[in-house]
């Protein structure tokens, strides 16, 4: 379940970030009566999160969009897959399409990495954990991708932390482990 509000909030700042005081070139292009559709599609299988955020960037962006998923939040998708559809103002789709884009492709990103982890410890019976080193302002959703990848939630941030659970030395050295 996601925090609706702190949501709202990033998205927000996305869309600020992103349009400024408007999108110029899709004002100069089309009118608000120019309607139009289309569809979001995965470019390689994987696991879908973040609709409810794209959905809200649509909601929030320049108004009259209708946002569509095709599918389920954490379904499995093929590649060509649609996994939505947006309706609405030329001008709005265009105005929300990259800042959804990018909190879809991001969070999807993440819960398709933690599924493949999850998968290859199963037969272990361990589980995978998220840490707190995620994108400044993202933890809640990156958090949120973890878990739609079948991983768990680390402590949010230190003063979460059970006493004893982290062990800090001075000089300690750190290794990462990958492929």
């Amino acid at each position: 379940m996601l925090n609706t509000l702190a949501v709202r909030e990033i998205v927000r700042r996305a869309l600020e970030e992103d349009l400024g005081p408007g999108d110029l070139t899709s004002r100069s292009l089309f009118s608000a009566a120019d309607q139009g559709r289309g569809e979001i599609i995965a470019r390689q299988e994987g696991v879908i999160a973040g609709l409810p955020v794209a959905e809200m960037v649509f909601e929030l962006a320049p108004p009259g969009c209708r946002f569509l998923p095709l599918v389920s939040e954490g379904a499995r998708v093929a590649a060509g897959q649609a996994v939505a559809r947006v309706e609405g103002p030329l001008p709005a789709i265009f105005g929300g399409e990259r800042v959804a884009l990018n909190f879809l492709q991001r969070l999807s990103g993440i819960a398709t990495l933690t599924a493949r982890y999850v998968e290859r410890v199963r037969p272990y019976k361990a589980r995978i954990c998220d840490t707190r080193k995620t994108a400044p302002g993202l933890r809640l959703l990156d958090k949120y991708a973890v878990r739609k990848g079948g991983g768990v939630n680390h402590p949010w941030n230190l003063s979460d932390a059970r006493p004893g659970a982290f062990s800090f030395q001075a000089g300690a050295k750190i290794c990462a482990v990958g492929k």
